[in-house]
């Protein structure tokens, strides 16, 4: 699954058109260029894109079908919040707020939003001061952000009024979970990662302060 076609994308993120493929190949092209300038993310993890970001990103698409409002936190180089507005294209009246307070990661993203018409806005702010911008998302997402006690806290506002959590773990990420119960309780399903062994998309629901 680690060549770069249409049928690895379909085995993780299910139902994908060959024009969002297509679409997709062209976005890991920009990405590889901007990626030069200014890190979008790690040296070290650049050199295989499709696989261990696009692609680990796509899964939330087979995770959750339907929901249609989204907010990716800290999108950084579009992890998983640019590869999910390329997907929700697909979905009538979906779109995704991606919020990245980095400037040059910001003005990535605007680019990118803007070169494919992606059903996505930018929101170039801290995501404590993002709140109040982002109307009611059903969906909240991050990956490589901050431990699950702090993404807790960050995404409290969203997730403690019907909001649902999709958020990439690694392997250390019962200890994670061990952490939040101190404070917060929630409902938790975990969805084994289908392109990281030992990683796992962490699905919180019913947020409340203990």
């Amino acid at each position: 699954m680690s060549s770069i076609s249409l049928e690895s994308l379909q085995d993780v993120a299910g139902p994908v058109s060959r024009e969002t493929f297509d679409r997709l190949v062209a976005f890991e092209q920009m990405f590889q260029k901007w990626n030069r300038s200014i890190n979008l993310v790690a040296q070290s993890t650049s050199g295989d894109v499709w696989q261990r970001h696009i692609l680990d990103s796509a899964q939330l698409a087979r995770i959750e079908s339907r929901a249609t409002r989204w907010v990716d936190l800290g999108s950084g180089g579009g992890f998983p919040g640019l590869v999910m507005a390329f997907l929700l294209a697909e979905r009538d009246g979906a779109s995704i707020d991606l919020v990245e307070s980095n400037r040059k990661k910001a003005s990535f993203l605007q680019t990118v939003v803007g070169q494919f018409s992606l059903p996505a806005r930018v929101v170039a702010r801290r995501i404590d001061d993002s709140h109040v911008l982002v109307s009611t998302p059903q969906i909240v997402t991050a990956r490589a952000l901050a431990p699950l006690s702090m993404l807790l806290d960050l995404s409290a506002p969203w997730l403690t009024t019907s909001a649902r959590g999709l958020f990439h773990k690694g392997r250390d990420y019962r200890t994670e979970v061990q952490e939040s119960v101190h404070r917060w309780s929630f409902d938790l399903v975990e969805h084994p990662s289908v392109t990281d062994v030992g990683g796992v998309i962490l699905e919180l629901s019913n947020l409340r302060p203990v």
